[in-house]
């Protein structure tokens, strides 16, 4: 790893930041991805992803990262396959440290992803993928016919589960409280959908069957009785929010109230030099195809900013 000073360091290998480093690296500007120890994103725990354009047939979620990953190596991209543990953007060069690495950067693109809260069980783990998902626009087709359920009681569980309706025959939202916490509008056009019923002061403390390596049912705990009750399923979507991967940055960058980087005029942040894009950034669409186009976004703001700095505008 060489000590100069690199023109764009990308912390982050899902969508955004691999299309950022394919943008870069064209741009001749030689990226480094600092790609994490559990590189890819979110998609590395996506099976099949139908809805990336062209890929007729569909891709495993992993084999498109893989493909990202080798385009960009194509062009010349570099990889540092560990976590960035802190970063200092008080000044230029900014530097970046990684495991034993300290890097320096004249600009930095920041694509760390958000990651999806989860119920906390073994069984939901072992079945990612396998009918436990954690996003309906990603997986609802799969479900076409079936019986699902969604656990949340937001704006983000109403939202999956209107879209969900449009696939299956009955919709089941688990929620922990007797009354939701989403908007009014999201909670009437949930309760006026005839295919969504309500199981309220519950939680799902098991998800069925693991040994059969789908999803069968759920065990669903009362919390005011303490009761447990079976209940048949085909499918279990999460829905109680997503956190941004922001720690690195808090002291340095603005955010909103959720710990989203906040962006003006493309991908820049608070910091000049220091530009962000996917769902490090975006709360609202969450998906690779829009991460990808904010990585694109980034990589070009950071050159056009590299070549106004060269030339003193």
């Amino acid at each position: 790893m060489s000590d100069s000073v690199r023109n764009v360091v990308i912390i982050g290998s899902g969508p955004a930041g691999l299309t950022a480093a394919i943008y870069a690296a064209r741009a001749n500007l030689s990226p480094l991805v600092i790609e994490g120890v559990q590189s890819g994103g979110q998609l590395m725990i996506t099976t099949d992803v139908e809805n990336y354009p062209g890929f007729p047939q569909g891709i495993m979620g992993p084999e498109l990262m893989q493909l990202f990953r080798q385009q960009a190596e194509r062009f010349g991209t570099e990889f540092l396959q560990l976590d960035a543990t802190s970063v200092e953007l008080a000044g230029r060069p900014f530097t970046i440290t990684a495991g034993d690495h300290v890097v320096r950067a004249r600009t930095i693109i920041i694509s760390t992803g958000a990651s999806a809260k989860w119920l906390g069980i073994d069984s939901e783990m072992k079945l990612m993928g396998r009918g436990v998902s954690g996003c309906a626009t990603c997986d609802g087709f799969f479900f076409r016919g079936k019986e699902v359920v969604v656990v949340g009681g937001g704006d983000t569980a109403m939202e999956e589960a209107n879209f969900l309706t449009r696939f299956c025959t009955k919709v089941t939202v688990v929620h922990r409280r007797s009354e939701l916490r989403a908007s009014k509008i999201m909670q009437a056009r949930a309760m006026k959908n005839e295919k969504i019923q309500f199981v309220w002061d519950s939680v799902v403390d098991e998800i069925h069957d693991v040994n059969q390596g789908k999803v069968t049912g759920v065990r669903l705990k009362n919390l005011v009785t303490g009761q447990t009750t079976e209940f048949r399923t085909d499918g279990v979507f999460v829905a109680i929010g997503h956190r941004p991967n922001t720690d690195l940055f808090r002291d340095w960058l603005e955010l909103d109230g959720a710990g989203y980087i906040c962006v003006s005029d493309g991908s820049r942040t608070s910091v000049p030099g220091v530009f962000a894009g996917g769902d490090v950034t975006d709360h609202v669409y969450r998906q690779a195809i829009t991460a990808s186009g904010m990585g694109c976004m980034a990589a070009i703001d950071a050159e056009r900013y590299l070549e106004a700095e060269a030339s003193g505008v």
